[in-house]
């Protein structure tokens, strides 16, 4: 989206010190700036400041600066302001009242899990109708990605969906003041962050904010699985739609058939319309199969045929290390799902691994973060992998009452195994279980 420096300074706030010139999109990461873009220069981790000199005369056009920060005479536009964080906020609200042609298809998705995976379906499924179609890149979900996402549409984009993560009260309400969604698509509420917001209770709340902030005209696409995000229809005004396996959803799909790999094979049928097609999922799992769902409720609320939907899921990208099939030299499976965990989805994934027709099982777990009661969650998952006949391998940390193994020490184990056997591997970020990911398929 092309903004006018001058423009951009009067939303924020701020003073333009330069040329008056366009601004197409803005970048946060002096790493990831490309011609013509604003650099934001944020205090985050790191402070954006810090790296100014790097995007001058390289690609960047302006640098939208905190103007208590010293300048050192850069060759380029400037907008001051005094806080770049709600520069960026104010930016992003401003580029979504400009997409106009994506009115009533903004979507909106949060959730505990499946976040990402239901925004790359929607973002499949709405291209089979929409040549415009923006969705967020990676997990933009939160103050910083949000916006700039907004800020990357073109003002002729046709539908955009959005995703929203939440790691307190209040982040979620802030995200949809800035987006204004028409449609919010609930996924499941679980134990993930459960330490910030004082357990499951206030998750739901959290999340809830979502449907809260929807217009009467709006629609919340709630997971009828799930009693305590069905529970949401009484907080919103919008217009309710569920979607899941239950027999009162409004959008019901029920397995068929699974294949080797652990996709599944599901007819669905839409109570409203009275549509009824069959998909097959591309990624492993009934959660996935689930999300998928999520995406085709949305297809058929913005006018697109439940078949067309359903064939244009074969099409989606699935963001990567989320239930990603991957193989070792032996041909051993390697289900990749390293990007994240919490109890919730930590469950999921050895479910669907139980579910393989392999003769051993195994799972490479990492530490699940940010959970209110750590020892509790991580010993129910150790005996659900029990239960299920999983071997678990616990990467650096004994809270699943196993010695904890090094990254040596596991990829050594798991160097000979054959094709009869199939690795989840699976921990929260902090976990960086990527690595064993690499080691077992390179």
């Amino acid at each position: 989206m092309i903004i006018r420096a001058s423009v951009a300074a009067i939303e924020v706030g701020g003073t333009l010190v330069g040329d008056d010139v366009d601004i197409d999109g803005v970048c946060f990461d002096s790493r990831q700036i490309e011609p013509g873009q604003a650099f934001v220069a944020l205090h985050a981790q790191r402070d954006g400041h810090d790296f100014i000199q790097q995007v001058v005369g390289v690609a960047a056009i302006a640098v939208v600066h905190q103007a208590r920060c010293p300048k050192d005479g850069w060759p380029l536009t400037v907008i001051e302001v005094n806080d770049t964080q709600q520069a960026l906020l104010a930016l992003g609200s401003y580029a979504r009242e400009q997409l106009m042609q994506a009115e009533g298809r903004v979507v909106a998705i949060t959730g505990s899990v499946g976040k990402t995976s239901t925004k790359d379906f929607t973002q499949a499924v709405l291209s089979a109708n929409f040549k415009q179609v923006v969705a967020s890149q990676k997990s933009f979900n939160n103050d910083i990605g949000l916006p700039v996402t907004l800020l990357g549409a073109p003002t002729d984009a046709e539908a955009v969906v959005l995703e929203m993560g939440m790691r307190g009260f209040g982040e979620i309400a802030r995200l949809c003041s800035v987006a204004s969604p028409d449609i919010g698509v609930v996924t499941r509420i679980g134990e993930a962050h459960t330490e910030r917001v004082d357990g499951i209770a206030g998750v739901q709340k959290a999340k809830a904010e979502l449907v809260q902030a929807l217009p009467k005209n709006g629609w919340a696409v709630l997971n009828a699985d799930d009693e305590l995000v069905v529970a949401m229809r009484s907080l919103t005004h919008a217009s309710v739609l569920t979607y899941g396996m239950h027999k009162k959803a409004d959008v019901r799909f029920q397995v068929m058939a699974t294949d080797d790999e652990g996709r599944i094979i599901a007819e669905v049928h839409h109570k409203v319309t009275g549509e009824t097609a069959v998909f097959r999922c591309p990624a492993a799992g009934l959660h996935m199969a689930s999300n998928a769902v999520a995406a085709l409720a949305v297809a058929v609320l913005v006018g697109i045929d439940l078949s067309k939907a359903c064939r244009a899921l074969e099409t989606v990208n699935i963001s990567g290390s989320r239930m990603e099939r991957r193989f070792m030299a032996s041909g051993a499976l390697v289900i990749d799902d390293s990007y994240n965990a919490n109890p919730t989805s930590m469950e999921a994934a050895l479910l669907t691994l139980a579910s393989l027709d392999v003769m051993r099982r195994i799972a490479v777990v990492g530490v699940m973060a940010e959970v209110a009661d750590a020892p509790a969650s991580h010993a129910r998952i150790a005996e659900i992998a029990k239960q299920l006949g999983i071997e678990l391998l616990a990467v650096e940390t004994d809270l699943y009452g196993f010695p904890a193994l090094s990254f040596q020490d596991v990829t050594s184990r798991l160097a000979n195994v054959g094709d009869e056997a199939a690795i989840l591997v699976k921990g929260s970020r902090v976990a960086q279980l990527e690595r064993v990911v690499q080691a077992l398929v390179d």
